[in-house]
């Protein structure tokens, strides 16, 4: 694995889109989103804005260095409104992986820091 990072200098956002759908998962995701960008780590984006294909979103997200997307379950919804939209490099967090099961994980800062932590690392290299 190379473990050398691109410059970051570079003037493009790292963008963040998250699954913020009516679940506990979901919950955890938007919030992760949010403190990885309260942290400086990227900017959150609007997801709804993707599926709705708004210009300016689009514009913004063809630019990014980097595309986040983190899901609360496996049906992906997020990943799959960017794929949907022609974005193809995007690295995806699904919280499922770590053990958060949708309607039955507890919305707890322990289990939105370990998204956080793993969102970190996912845009920490490209």
């Amino acid at each position: 694995m190379d473990t050398k990072c691109k410059c970051e200098c570079s003037v493009a956002p790292k963008l963040i889109f998250a699954c913020s759908g009516a679940s506990d998962v979901g919950e955890i995701a938007d919030r992760a989103a949010r403190k990885l960008m309260r942290d400086g780590i990227g900017k959150m984006f609007c997801i709804a804005g993707i599926g709705g294909r708004v210009s300016g979103i689009m514009k913004t997200t063809e630019a990014a260095q980097a595309i986040l997307a983190i899901d609360g379950c496996p049906l992906n919804c997020a990943r799959k409104c960017l794929e949907e939209a022609g974005f193809t490099e995007i690295k995806h967090l699904q919280l499922t992986d770590f053990g958060m099961a949708k309607g039955k994980t507890e919305i707890s800062e322990n289990n939105i820091e370990k998204a956080v932590e793993c969102g970190k690392k996912k845009l920490a290299c490209q």
